[in-house]
Formats: structure tokens, sequence, C-alpha cells
């Protein structure tokens, strides 16, 4: 072989995935169609978000890269849902696009056991029995072996661009699509889809009137993404806010049939929760004005970002509704707006750990699964990676939970429920997301990474020393009284918060900010956090009873038909993943669950079986003791 792995693409899932790699020791290959585009934001450079954010920090402690990108190249920050509860803020912080992709093709490029090559796969190399990836085939024609192949194409994979009545074979405006490797996945029998995203058209800063614009500032204090970061010093840009008007709405009405998407030209199905400006006046003719965000791409660049009015009509309606903007009259188009249509493959067809059931070796990461979101696909390709790893060194793949991480909701439920249109991250996905805060992660995954090698020493020693601070806060706010009060219980009080008791307590003024937040949250939400730790006790009952490999799902009787052949094309996990399968109904999860018991029994004791009621009672007293969710 070639290489051990090799990672197809360098968005932000390729960046994970062969980081991942290289760092668990594996000698890895990255090919990726232009080198100066590695780790490019095609759409709002910007990194975190509602749910996204928490992503990002679970990337980070699990050893990922994306949290130091973002720290060093940061021009404003702010923390989402302030005034709401721990469970739904979020960080989100405005890159500079342009320095955070130069760093990230400088990280590859000095990442020990880890190659650059620039050329675009279009085929992959199948072991002669049809059963295994060996490799990869490129457009140049280089026949390249591994063991181990990643995917993670993004829309590039047979991609094209609209723009009213232009389109083109592009996966961004300006660069080629990927062609071949679809049709690839195809003839190999793997269930490839079109899935259709957007960007908005980009205008210059100087031809703005900002005197019509709302400003809207980062916070103060920039709070670092990594766990690894100090302090943030870099200057903060500011962000505005416009609104669509009528005259906006009517221009879009009057051209709807210019609209490719409206016009039949594109097929795929796109993102719900991000439509085009075109779809929400069609969609909410109610609305009177939808809330534009003007954004800066950068410290060294004009170009200022549209958030919220993606499309892809003609060049000169944008430029025309544009113009109704309050602050936009006068404004510069530089780049138009556009749609990319693309293929995905339905990820269904993977494991929990993004290997793929028909091909050994061969993984999926990011858009290609038919996510949207550099987040999503970060956390994607980071798990990808540290699993196809795992399979280099023989050992068993890592699979989180829906209550160990954001990342195990993700996967979770892409796997196990498919998706037919973009997915996005929410925290209304996560049932346990007070135990899934952005302030915890490094707590709660940082020593898993460790045991697999990815996590570093200096990183387990902060965690070390952050969970001792941790300790101690609470010890001094414990012993602190006012009054009959502990610190402790004031501080449990919904209108008192850890500033307030810092004008008593000192000694506390000497903790580091992030510490004291974290400390406040878990103080004020205990009763909360011990319920839900109660639920996910009961969640892992069922997570933790595996349906054992190559089950025969025909000899199990009483099942219904729709649900025998979910279970046969899913191949769950676990009764729990089985239980989630949309259309499953619970009276067969618990035949299934009775059949597996009588099975477990029948191997360890050769003698009675035991009845359905008494397999039950104790299949859901015990689980199984093989269990190893996390």
């Amino acid at each position: 072989m070639d290489y051990e792995a090799i990672v197809v693409g360098g968005g932000h899932a390729g960046i994970e995935a062969s980081l991942a790699l290289a760092r668990m020791g594996h000698r890895t290959l990255l090919v990726t169609q232009s080198l100066d585009t590695i780790g490019r934001m095609s759409c709002n450079p910007a990194i975190g978000g509602l749910a996204k954010g928490n992503l990002v920090r679970e990337v980070d402690a699990l050893g990922g890269q994306m949290g130091l990108l973002i720290d060093a190249t940061t021009i404003q920050f702010r923390i989402l849902n302030r005034r709401r509860g721990p469970a739904v803020q979020a960080p989100r912080a405005q890159a500079d696009k342009f320095s955070y992709s130069r760093l990230a093709k400088e990280t590859l490029e000095v990442q020990k056991g880890l190659s650059l090559f620039m050329d675009t796969v279009t085929d992959l190399i199948v072991s002669e029995d049809g059963r295994r990836v060996e490799g990869v085939v490129t457009e140049r024609g280089h026949r390249i072996g591994a063991r181990t192949v990643v995917v993670t194409t993004g829309t590039f994979m047979d991609g094209r661009i609209f723009i009213g009545d232009y389109d083109a074979s592009s996966g961004r405006l300006g660069e080629p699509a990927a062609m071949g490797l679809g049709s690839s996945l195809r003839r190999l029998g793997f269930d490839v889809g079109r899935l259709k995203t957007g960007t908005p058209a980009r205008v210059r800063r100087s031809s703005l009137d900002f005197s019509r614009l709302e400003v809207q500032p980062g916070d103060g204090a920039m709070q670092p993404f990594s766990f690894m970061t100090g302090k943030i010093h870099r200057p903060q840009m500011d962000c505005y806010i416009t609104w669509t008007t009528d005259v906006t709405h009517q221009i879009i009405r009057d051209n709807i049939g210019r609209s490719p998407l409206y016009g039949g030209k594109i097929s795929g199905k796109g993102p719900r929760y991000c439509p085009s400006i075109e779809d929400k006046v069609v969609r909410f003719p109610e609305r009177e004005r939808h809330q534009i965000f003007v954004e800066p791409e950068g410290e060294g660049t004009e170009e200022m970002y549209l958030n919220g009015l993606s499309s892809s009509l003609p060049e000169d309606v944008q430029t025309a509704f544009i113009h109704t903007l309050p602050g936009l009259e006068r404004a510069e188009v530089m780049r138009p707006g556009y749609a990319v249509e693309y293929d995905y493959l339905n990820p269904i067809q993977l494991l929990p750990s993004l290997e793929t059931k028909k091909l050994e070796g061969l993984f999926l990461a990011g858009q290609t699964n038919g996510t949207s979101g550099y987040e999503e696909a970060a956390a994607q390709g980071l798990m990808a990676g540290i699993n196809a790893a795992l399979v280099l060194s023989g050992e068993k793949p890592l699979i989180l939970s829906r209550s160990d991480a954001y990342i195990g909701v993700l996967i979770d439920d892409l796997v196990t429920k498919g998706t037919q249109e973009p997915y996005r991250m929410f925290t209304s996905r996560a049932e346990y997301r007070l135990n899934l805060r952005h302030d915890d992660a490094d707590q709660r995954l940082t020593p898993l990474s460790h045991a697999h090698g990815l996590a570093t020493g200096e990183r387990m020693e902060r965690l070390k020393e952050k969970a001792r601070a941790i300790a101690e806060v609470k010890a001094i706010l414990t012993a602190s009284r006012k009054g009959s009060q502990s610190a402790t219980e004031i501080l449990k009080r919904p209108e008192v918060s850890i500033a307030d008791i810092l004008a008593d307590v000192p000694s506390l003024s000497t903790y580091d900010e992030a510490v004291l937040q974290q400390v406040e949250l878990d103080v004020k939400y205990e009763g909360y956090i011990l319920r839900q730790e109660r639920e996910v006790e009961r969640f892992a009952r069922l997570e933790n009873i595996l349906i054992p490999d190559g089950f025969n799902y025909d000899k199990v009787d009483g099942i219904s038909n729709e649900s025998r052949e979910k279970f046969k094309q899913i191949l769950p996990r676990s009764l729990g993943q089985a239980g989630r399968i949309s259309g499953v109904r619970s009276s067969d999860i618990a035949i299934l669950m009775v059949h597996i018991s009588q099975e477990k029994q029948e191997r360890q004791v050769n003698g009675a079986v035991p009845s359905m009621g008494e397999a039950l009672e104790e299949t859901l007293e015990s689980g199984d003791e093989d269990g190893n969710g996390l």
C-alpha cells in the first residue's frame, strides 16, 4: 500500500479527518482539488452558534483543530442566548476567512505523517471480492493504494451551480466540480441522491451607508473556543443589521419565474432551516420584512457577507432587490449569490463509526452525508478519522452516545434516520442537552480522547487543573456564609450571579472566569442536572443491550414486515438505536428484546429457555453485560 489512509477533500471535514489519522500514528495522504482553498468558508465566515458552538467545543475536547483555528483568526465573538438557560447558550465567532484558510493549510503542512496532494479523485479501487476499499484513482491517472479511505467531498461531488438562467459544473463559484466519484459510488451500489444549498451575494464595504444600519458589536471579552487557548487579544469588527422591505419582496415575486429553484432546473432538496430569500418570500407571505445581517469577511478585504439573503435569482434581480435594503441603496455587488446542487449518500448506509456497510475501510463525513454547516462537517470528519485510525490498529470503533455529546446525537440521527434534506444541528435534537453544555465538553470528552492517543498530555494536565479549580471554588462557596445561608445557597437564587458573590468572597477573584462561570451553572442547575442524569441512566439500559453482529431478523416471529425491513437495512447496534428508527413500533422492540435475551440465555445455559415475560424482565433490569455505551 502507498499509504495507510487517504482523505478525499480539504474542507472542514477533511482537515479534521486527516489530522486525526496522522496524529494517531498512521501515514496519511490528503487529496484535494486545490491546495489554495483548504478550509475555505464558502458561506458565512463564522464558526459556532446555537448547538453548533457545542459541536466545536466537543471537537476541540476530542483533540480536533477547529477551535484552535477560529481562536487564532476571530474578528468578533458573541455568546448567543445569554438571557436564556445554559442548555441553549452558545458561543459564536466571526472569522477572517482568508486567515482561517491559510492557517488551516499551514497546520496540515507541518503535521508529521501527513502528505498533501493536489488532484481530483474520480474513482475508488476495490478488492477483487468487492468487499474492501483499497485506494483511489485520480483525474490525472494516479492509482494510490490505502487500507482506508475517508471521503469528504462537500458540495463538489458532481456539483452544479445556478444563477438565474446560468448553470455550470462547479462546486463553488469559479471552482470546478469533482466529477466521476458520484458515478463510481452509484456503480458500487450506493444510494446516491441530490441536495441543494446556496449562498448570498457579497457587497463592497465602502459602498454601504452605515448610518442606516443597526450596529451589532461583539462581546467585550473574547472567550476562546479551544480549551488550549489562553486569552485572545485580537481587534473586534462590528457586524450590522438591516431589513428587507415591501419593495424587496415585490421584486422577488415579480421575478420568481426566473428562479432556477421555482423553474424546475434544481431537483435537489434545499435546507429547510436556512432558506433562500425567494423561499422566505414565497413560503411566508404574511411577513412584512426579514432580518439581514451584514458581516465582514475579514480584516484585509472590502467584501461584506449578506447573511439571510441567499439567492439563485438572476444577477440583475439580485442587484435590484439588494438596493431596496436600507443602507444598501448604492451597494456594489462583488460576487452574486448562487445555488449549488451536489451528490450525497443517504447516511443510513453507514455504521455509527461512519464506515460504510457495503465497503469495508470506506468512511464518509461532512456534506457528503447530507449535513450542512462547517461544524457538523468537522465533527463527522474528526470521528471518521478517529475510527479509520482504530480500524487500522485493529481496535474497536469509538461510538459516542446521544447522552455523551452533541456529536453522538448528530451521528445517531444520520445513521438511524437518514436524511432527505440538508441536516442541521439544533439544541432541541439533544434530549440531554443540560448535560451537554459547551462549557463542560472538555470534562466529558478529553479523557476519552487521551485514552485513544489523540488528546495530548498537556491537554490532560490543563483539564486536571481546571477540575481542581472547580472543586476549590465549590468548597469556598460552601464554606462562605452570609447570615444563615452559604454562598452556594445564595447563588442558587435566580437573580444572583457569581459576580455578585465576588464582592463578599474576594478570594474567588483569583480564579479564571471560565471556571467561575461553570461553577455558577453547576450550582444553579444542580437539581435539573441530577434529574437528567437519572434519565440518562434509563436511556443507557436499552442502549447497552447490543444486537449481535449478523443477527437474523427473519427468524424473529411477530414483528411487522416494515420494522423487519428497516432493521435489515439500518442494522442497529443496540435496542436503543432500533427504537429510534422511524416507523418502528414499540411492540416490535419488545419482541426483539425478548428474542435477544432468549438467544443469550441459550448460549449461557444449556437448559431451560425463559418465558417471554421472564426474559423481558431480566433484560430490562440488567441490560447487556457486554454493552459499551459511553
